[in-house]
């Protein structure tokens, strides 16, 4: 079960932090191994972009279940990095093998970082209830 655990890659300039996570989900456990490979090239990415304050990624293989939590100095840093190759190519592969995929952006007090993942995991599940509540028909 990989989990590579929050690695700070540059000091917060301002007092707060715009932060973005994710759930993301593999159709079949097939996909499982090109898309951790993927998710590598894309944590590495990610510390190398302007921007970039701290990434984690926790990958639960035997459930094709694939979490990411980031911080950026702000949305435009989080935007470019989403725009740039490799990220922009490889999502647009990858959208093919995900059954499911949560995302959920936030500000944060950069003194609290990092959040644990049970916190952002909490933070997912929200925003997935969410999304769940406003693609339901009105009764």
């Amino acid at each position: 079960m990989p989990k590579i655990p929050w690695i700070a890659v540059a000091t917060p300039a301002t007092p707060e932090v715009q932060c973005m996570a994710s759930r993301l989900q593999v159709t079949s456990l097939r996909d499982v191994p090109g898309f951790l490979i993927a998710s590598m090239a894309l944590w590495r990415q990610a510390r190398r972009s302007p921007g970039a304050v701290g990434v984690a990624l926790d990958a639960e293989l035997f459930k094709g279940t694939f979490w990411t939590y980031s911080a950026w100095t702000d949305k435009a840093a989080i935007y470019a990095y989403a725009g740039a190759e490799p990220h922009r190519s490889t999502i647009e592969r990858k959208r093919k093998v995900m059954k499911d995929a949560t995302f959920t952006f936030f500000s944060a007090p950069a003194a609290e970082l990092p959040m644990s993942w049970d916190e952002v995991r909490t933070r997912i599940a929200t925003q997935a209830e969410a999304d769940r509540s406003a693609h339901r028909p009105e009764e």
